[in-house]
């Protein structure tokens, strides 16, 4: 599992859900999937590639990537010496239509948003308007929170290194729970930042999207780039797909949020983080604040003001990432401003090139990449639930099982480990594709009955199908192989109190 399943979930649910989930679920599309993408990725259409410099050898080789990773479209904007440097445009913005990526090509940004929004708060400090260190509270009261006295602690800097103590989101609950005390340790939080776009706007009377324009994107000649919808990006804007090239309906946000709703283009974004590096707008101090270490993110990783920051020798690099439906993102900058690129890619396999494109673009540790669990697409266990995937889609459950067999003729032994399963049944659930899921789930727990992480993972997909006693089961056999999965015990509870609601022992 990712780290951000639950950032992909929030976003489900502005997106319209009902539509996209009867969208993915109709057996006509399955139908209709079968028979375009195959012939799609073969003859995808002819790869953009433009450069600044003289030589393109870096990357000429993301083209293949694509096709190896069976990526819709893809943006990448390198960082060379400290500037802009070479650029690959490639794939289609929509596989329906078939225009091709380009230079100005708006994607979402997902939680690229989240860099705009910590400058934002920065440019405002400057000014005096807003002090990082000051309890939220005493701007304005928020009922969300209201209902546990510790929101009343929070800052605008727990905010931009999460430690406010909340969830990344708050999923169906009404109220917004503090999970721990505030600024006690790291928890990756959108509601966070949504708590803080509450404030920002609230103490200058003016729009997330108003102050964005006024202090980031009008300054820095970001003319693509908007947290809400533009007539502007229609011609231009490059449509989510699922991992089999699907495109899905378009999110068109009339308000901002502070957590995923950038919209940007790869220069524009290439622009945006090499202006914060060099300090444009920021007093001194605040340039060395928000690239110094604040909290430790585990694995490796630690966090500034709004950024993640990945260790070196000279100092910490800056990176981020996005995660919405159908799109993935990235952005990097090395610890002296020299060595980066921003990725944007309208395909749920976006980050399955990742740690190819940066070992060709930066090189050395790969600390935010590993931290971040995505797989790519040489791994042995992709390529394995991708060949099932297939095999679902044609054939169902029972083609899958065989191709499992199968693929133990070619591929290795850690192809056949829990996690590939574990994957694949994750992938499809976070498409709606639950009918597919959990046969997937239910196979890995016939494979590793004492895995505590299977049966944790089918009592979630049943959960998700709404068949609790069934998912009560798995649960609690989770609890017993690992009496310490506190999630488990959690789901247990839960559980029980909802079917104890509904009259069901």
């Amino acid at each position: 599992m990712v780290r951000n399943e639950s950032d992909w979930a929030k976003a489900h649910t502005l997106r319209n859900p009902l539509a996209v989930e009867s969208y993915l679920d109709s057996n006509a599309l399955i139908l209709r999937m079968i028979r375009i993408f195959r012939p799609f990725f073969l003859s995808l259409v002819a790869l953009t590639l433009l450069s600044t410099g003289n030589s393109v050898g870096q990357i000429a080789s993301f083209g293949s990537l694509m096709k190896e990773a069976e990526i819709a479209g893809l943006a990448v904007v390198s960082i060379q010496d400290g500037k802009i440097g070479e650029s690959f445009y490639g794939g289609v913005r929509s596989t329906e239509t078939n225009p091709p990526v380009t230079d100005n090509t708006v994607f979402e940004g997902e939680s690229l948003s989240k860099p705009v929004v910590a400058y934002l708060a920065l440019r405002l400090a400057g000014e005096k308007l807003f002090e990082l260190d000051k309890p939220l509270a005493e701007y304005a009261s928020y009922p969300d929170a209201a209902g546990d006295p510790r929101y009343l602690t929070i800052t605008g800097r727990m905010v931009l290194t999460h430690t406010a103590g909340f969830p990344n989101w708050r999923n169906n609950r009404i109220d917004l729970p503090v999970l721990f005390d505030p600024g006690l340790m790291f928890s990756y939080s959108g509601e966070g930042f949504v708590y803080l776009q509450r404030i920002l706007e609230h103490i200058t009377l003016k729009s997330l999207e108003d102050l964005a324009q006024t202090y980031v994107f009008e300054p820095l000649k970001m003319t693509s780039t908007s947290f809400v919808w533009q007539s502007s990006f229609a011609p231009y804007i490059a449509v989510g797909h699922t991992d089999m090239g699907v495109a899905l309906n378009k999110f068109t946000p009339q308000t901002g949020n502070a957590a995923f709703s950038l919209h940007t283009t790869a220069q524009d974004y290439a622009r945006f983080m090499l202006a914060m590096y060099n300090g444009e707008g920021l007093t001194r101090s605040q340039k060395r604040d928000f690239s110094t270490v604040q909290v430790d993110a585990g694995d490796g990783i630690f966090w500034g003001l709004g950024w993640g920051l990945q260790p070196a020798l000279n100092g910490a690099a800056m990176w981020h990432w996005g995660d919405n439906p159908g799109y993935k993102s990235f952005a990097f900058l090395s610890a002296d401003g020299k060595k980066g690129f921003v990725m944007l890619s309208n395909s749920a396999n976006g980050m399955l090139v990742l740690s190819e494109i940066y070992e060709t673009l930066v090189g050395g540790p790969q600390s935010a990449i590993k931290w971040l669990n995505y797989e790519s697409y040489d791994d042995p266990q992709y390529q394995l639930g991708r060949r099932m995937h297939y095999a679902l889609l044609s054939g169902g459950m029972e083609e899958a099982k065989a191709v499992y067999e199968s693929s133990k003729a070619d591929l290795p032994a850690e192809a056949f480990e829990e996690k590939s399963l574990n994957s694949l049944g994750y992938r499809l659930l976070r498409q709606g594709l639950i009918d597919l899921a959990l046969p997937v789930l239910e196979f890995n727990a016939e494979l590793f009955p004492s895995s505590a992480n299977v049966h944790d993972s089918l009592g979630e997909g049943l959960y998700t199908a709404g068949k609790l006693k069934e998912a009560l089961v798995h649960y609690r056999a989770s609890l017993r192989i690992d009496p310490l999965n506190q999630s488990g015990s959690t789901m247990v509870k839960n559980i029980e109190a909802a079917l104890a609601a509904q009259g069901d022992n």
